[in-house]
């Protein structure tokens, strides 16, 4: 991972665990045990899958550039059908509360993205990486041919 997504992932993660023990505190308070339960799966599973996410697309923008798009895709469909399996196997489940759950998991969702929004603005990353001129490979031209002093 280059220097500048580790950046980025930090300034995404950091604030949004922040967010997700602020709101564990409170669905304890509200709730009880099954709110802080709730909300700390919830904080829990949006970093895990943002971060996976941001991991491989980093990976993949090393390796193969051209396939970052399609990688963002996968990740977001991946992400999709695994939140939907846990919603259905955790459906009616008491284990923790639903609504400290969903509340903390889009308020950590909405800080996730916030975090790496700016994260991403702050770094200075070229998007075209440029190539060295020929002058550049073989000298300028003032070396080459000379400049008017070195003629005389």
């Amino acid at each position: 991972m280059q220097e500048h997504d580790a950046r980025i992932l930090r300034g995404a993660a950091i604030p949004t665990a922040v967010v997700g023990a602020i709101a564990s505190v409170i669905a304890f308070a509200m709730a009880g045990l099954h709110g802080l339960t709730g909300a700390v799966v919830g904080t829990v599973l949006v970093i895990v899958f943002f971060a996976v996410s941001a991991i491989v697309l980093a990976w993949v923008g090393k390796n193969w550039p051209p396939l970052v798009l399609m990688a963002g895709l996968a990740t977001y469909t991946v992400k999709v059908v695994v939140l939907g399996i846990v919603l259905i196997f955790f459906g009616g489940t008491t284990v923790f509360d639903g609504n400290a759950f969903a509340l903390t998991a889009a308020v950590c969702v909405v800080t996730w993205l916030t975090g790496h929004s700016i994260g991403s603005m702050k770094v200075r990353r070229l998007y075209v990486e440029p190539a060295e001129s020929p002058a550049a490979e073989h000298g300028t031209e003032a070396e080459r041919t000379g400049t008017v002093e070195d003629r005389r």
